[in-house]
Parts: C-alpha cells; sequence; structure tokens
C-alpha cells in the first residue's frame, strides 16, 4: 500500500509540473508548541526557553526553515512576558540560522492586560510573526481580531520590519488582507497561512484548500496547516498544489494513528521525505528568505 501511495504522490508530482508550472523548492515551518497544547496530550511538547530553543534547532536539522513560537510559563500556561520570548530568540539564534516566526495571538491574554502585551515581543525582531486580520469562534472560544487592534499591530510590524503572516480561518479573512494591502496597512509580498480544521473556522479538505489558494493574490506566498488527523493529508495536498507546509506538536500531536509522535523534528522528517520522493526539494533558511522576501 505504501509503495502504491508513493507512486501516486510521484505521478501527482509530475502532472502538476507539467500542467503547473515549475516545481518550487518547499518551504517547511515547524510549530512546535503552541499556546493551547499541554503535556497531558504529549510528553514532548517543549515549555521552558531551553527545551523551545532545542526543538527548534533539531527542526533546522531536519530540514525545516521555519519555527513559529509561542512562549510559555513553567506549567505551560500562555506566556506573555517579554523576557522569556527575548530568551527563546537569542538562545535559537546563538545556535542555527532557521527563521524564527513568533506569535502575536491574543487568544489567551488575561483578561484586564492591554492587547498589545500580545506583541510586546517584537522588539526582538523575529523575522516573522503571526497577523490575525479576522475574527473565528476557535474552538469554541471567541477570538476577537478588531481592525482597531490589527492596524495596531500592523504598525508595529513594520516599525520593527516584520514580515506580516496572514492567518486565515476563512475567506473574509483574505478579503481584509486585500483591502489593508490596497490602504497601504500591509505592505510587500503577501504571506499566507491558511489554518485548516479549527472549530468554528473553514474545514480541512482539499476542495477548501484549493478554494483558499485559488483567493489569494497572484504574487502571494502561502502555506498551510491542518488540526489533528488533517494535519498529513492537506501537508501532501499542499505539496502537490506548489504551497508551503507547517507541522508540528502545536496542530498535531501524533505520530499516526494511536502513536504520539516522538518530537517535532519527527514529524518535519517525514514531510521531507515526502517532498523529496515527489521531486519538490526542501528549501534552506537561506533560500526561504529569498522566496518569502524577507
Amino acid at each position: 500500500m505504501r509503495d502504491k501511495i508513493f507512486k501516486f504522490l510521484e505521478l501527482s508530482c509530475l502532472l502538476f509540473s507539467i500542467f503547473g508550472g515549475v516545481v518550487r523548492k518547499l518551504v517547511i515551518t515547524a510549530a512546535i508548541n503552541g499556546g493551547i497544547t499541554n503535556r497531558s496530550k504529549n510528553p514532548n511538547v517543549p515549555y521552558s526557553p531551553e527545551e523551545i530553543a532545542q526543538a527548534a534547532v533539531e527542526c533546522w536539522n531536519a530540514g525545516a526553515s521555519i519555527v513559529h513560537i509561542h512562549a510559555r510559563n513553567p506549567d505551560g500556561t500562555p506566556c506573555y512576558h517579554a523576557e522569556i520570548y527575548g530568551e527563546i530568540v537569542h538562545r535559537i539564534r546563538d545556535r542555527c540560522d532557521i527563521i524564527i516566526n513568533l506569535s502575536t495571538s491574543g487568544l489567551n491574554l488575561p483578561k484586564g492586560e492591554p492587547v498589545s502585551k500580545a506583541w510586546n515581543h517584537l522588539q526582538f525582531r523575529p523575522e516573522i510573526a503571526s497577523f490575525n486580520c479576522g475574527s473565528v469562534n476557535h474552538g469554541g472560544k471567541p477570538f476577537i481580531n478588531s481592525p482597531e487592534v490589527f492596524r495596531a499591530l500592523a504598525v508595529d510590524m513594520q516599525k520593527f520590519g516584520i514580515k506580516p503572516e496572514i492567518e486565515v480561518y476563512h475567506e473574509g479573512v483574505i478579503e481584509e488582507a486585500k483591502l489593508l494591502t490596497i490602504e497601504g496597512i500591509l505592505q510587500g509580498k503577501p504571506l499566507f497561512a491558511f489554518a485548516l480544521g479549527i472549530r468554528g473556522g473553514t474545514s480541512a479538505t482539499c476542495k477548501n484548500l484549493l478554494h483558499l489558494a485559488e483567493c489569494v493574490p497572484k504574487d502571494s506566498e502561502w502555506s498551510a496547516l491542518a488540526i489533528g488527523k488533517s494535519q498529513l493529508p492537506i501537508n501532501l495536498h499542499t505539496i502537490l498544489l506548489g504551497g508551503h507546509v507547517r507541522t508540528g506538536l502545536e496542530d498535531n500531536v501524533y505520530y499516526s494513528r494511536g502513536v504520539l509522535a516522538e518530537s517535532n523534528a519527527q514529524l518535519v522528517e517525514r514531510l521531507v521525505k515526502i517532498s523529496n520522493i515527489v521531486g519538490r526539494e526542501v528549501a534552506s533558511p537561506r533560500e526561504a528568505r529569498v522566496m518569502l522576501s524577507l
């Protein structure tokens, strides 16, 4: 069965190269911990700055070009302390050249805190940071991103020279981003990340993935992720469609049905293998910086 699957992937990639143009290199993002996934689900989720940095280096060695990071408190709860993010950034930069992508999500921001605290770590100048310009019921919890808030975030990202990764939970986010581009609030080559399978958002199907890919501006770069069991199928479809991929314990704690992933790097290694099999080389961080106009 596995041989048949790989043969299918090889044929699909060949057809893509014939009808879809030149096969571009693949940029892999490792979302190593998130702000929700905890060790009760998988004991390998990194919490401390050292654990997060170690996971980032392992993913870099495995073939990831980008690492997406949320800071955590020692008990695993979401952390919004700038100094913790700063320690994480410094530890990673001391050990490898992977592209750092920091979360700016205020989904778990404690009540009473100013919303700007969700991105107070931009002072450490990650090359990419998440940019939420649309609201969604995220897993049953309202995730509100008002125009006032995301416009303020955009200003700070421009101030520090950071690339916004536009987090797409549904098509309306793409349309909002287009308006922000027309207004000059978002500048440069757009970078979209389709987040599929989140309760309240767009379901993780190939049809929906294709539709979103057709909705973004032609000069855009885009990647896709999916939650849980949909992670690998969406990764595979994305590779064949010419997009970039995200994997990691933030989105899925399993390697296969009933088998917990041993590490983030294990999930990255699988995508590198699959991508190489279908003839799509994996981009290095240096190459990814050029492709994404960082």
